[in-house]
């Protein structure tokens, strides 16, 4: 990125997250890394003053289940939370509040679908057709960004 070498998306990739067993003790570390990880990136576009040419999205391609098992961890759920910082992004929280009780066979109902996001990613910032890319759907757009 500050080498200005045209790059439009990049994808960084950590593993660990399937706790099946002992997740008290993973989790933390495991969201300290990527807490860490995600302000020092931050921290070296701000100071190349690129910050403003970033948008940053988390995704995770399962959430995790509510009731722990018998191993001390959790099982593949259906809702997972998304997150997109950087100097583009309007900031706030989309999407309702988890109820848990009201769960689908032991999941969280997911409020906003991930798709809506990609969307308003995709043609927000992007400036790509959701449609091509997305199966040719329309989602609903999100007000995620500044500009938007």
């Amino acid at each position: 990125i500050i080498g200005n070498l045209g790059v439009k998306v990049g994808h960084v990739k950590i593993g660990g997250f399937d706790t099946h067993s002992d997740q008290i003790v993973e989790q933390p570390e495991l969201l300290k890394k990527v807490s860490e990880a995600l302000y020092a990136f931050y921290q070296d576009l701000k100071a190349a003053n690129k910050d403003q040419d970033v948008l940053i999205m988390t995704w995770s391609e399962f959430g995790r289940r509510v009731v722990s098992n018998g191993s001390g961890g959790t099982d593949h759920g259906s809702a997972a939370p998304m997150f997109l910082m950087g100097t583009p992004v309007a900031g706030g929280l989309y999407g309702e509040r988890p109820d848990l009780g009201n769960l689908d066979k032991g999941n969280l109902r997911f409020t906003t679908d991930f798709r809506s996001v990609y969307s308003t990613v995709l043609e927000e910032w992007l400036g790509a057709s959701p449609e091509a890319i997305l199966g040719g759907q329309r989602f609903k757009k999100i007000p995620l960004l500044a500009q938007s």
